[in-house]
């Protein structure tokens, strides 16, 4: 069964007569002719009587109403993908890691906003592998996440690296690595530690940190919540390993104390969203402009 079918039985119905309905459709009256026949014969009824007048057959009566619905469907469909390649979607859904969100994003953001008022801009803020997950779900439209190997040579998606950061040790001000002007791999493995949960890249990356030197953390809590993490140092002889952009809060919390690791280990952040959905331009538009302004 074909669109076109469907679309001849409707006029004929709708005009009582094959003549006019291939008037209508601007087509020759054989054509609506082998067009409704071929539509029988995949339905395996007749649907139109053919006589002086062109009328429903009971089965055309039942047919009539959900070929409607169809053709209905079709149309809205139709034009629902056109607003969609010409930018025209009334939300557009992020999902970012926490660091991006309080750090990187708020200044692009408004731009954004302002340049697309009609759009809903959800962003929620996610672990590296959920955000993964929800954008491969269909759930957003983009994610900024942590990079990792593998990921930007997948045909699936779209992966551009947007920038590295270090990563250093947050501990409370009076902590006994606080004396220090560096600290080790080896020193920080002899204190409790906060980490992310698992499902957090930088959970990942620090467990990779200390299991290249030959070295087991003490990993004694963990949270998903950044500020938990200044919270449970400037309290406790608990340290964390955190990006940059997360240890920016703790920079005058004289509470707490950042020291820098020996070697320092670092971070990529990159964006990701999906070929397809790179076509689409109000995507397209928020992609580039976090490469842009991300990338600088």
């Amino acid at each position: 069964m074909r669109l076109e079918q469907v679309q001849a039985f409707l006029l004929v119905a709708q005009l009582k007569s094959f003549q006019q309905a291939a008037l209508a459709n601007g087509v020759t009256q054989s054509t609506i002719s082998r067009q409704l026949q071929a539509l029988e014969t995949a339905l395996g009824c007749q649907l139109i009587h053919r006589g002086q007048q062109a009328n429903l057959t009971v089965a055309g009566e039942l047919f009539f109403r959900r070929a409607q619905r169809i053709c209905q469907e079709w149309e809205t469909s139709t034009l629902e993908l056109g607003e969609l390649l010409q930018g025209k979607q009334s939300e557009l859904c992020v999902a970012a890691i926490h660091s991006v969100c309080v750090s990187a994003l708020p200044p692009l953001l408004p731009r954004f906003c302002e340049r697309y008022p009609a759009i809903q801009l959800r962003v929620t803020a996610l672990g590296s592998d959920r955000a993964l997950k929800v954008l491969r779900d269909g759930l957003v439209d983009t994610a900024i996440i942590m990079g990792r190997r593998g990921l930007e040579t997948t045909k699936e998606w779209v992966v551009t690296p947007l920038y590295t950061e270090p990563i250093a040790l947050l501990m409370g001000a009076s902590h006994p690595l606080a004396q220090e002007a560096q600290v080790t791999w080896a020193q920080v493995a002899e204190y409790p530690q906060a980490v992310f949960k698992e499902g957090y890249r930088m959970r990942g990356l620090v467990e990779e940190g200390f299991s290249q030197r030959g070295l087991s953390p003490r990993i004694c809590l963990e949270l998903n919540v950044p500020d938990s993490f200044y919270g449970v140092a400037a309290h406790s002889e608990m340290v964390a390993l955190l990006p940059q952009s997360l240890l920016v809060p703790a920079l005058n919390n004289p509470q707490l104390a950042i020291r820098s690791l020996v070697p320092p280990p670092q971070r990529q952040v990159a964006i990701a969203t999906t070929a397809d959905r790179l076509k689409i331009p109000l995507i397209a538009d928020f992609y580039h402009l976090v490469v842009e302004r991300l990338t600088a």
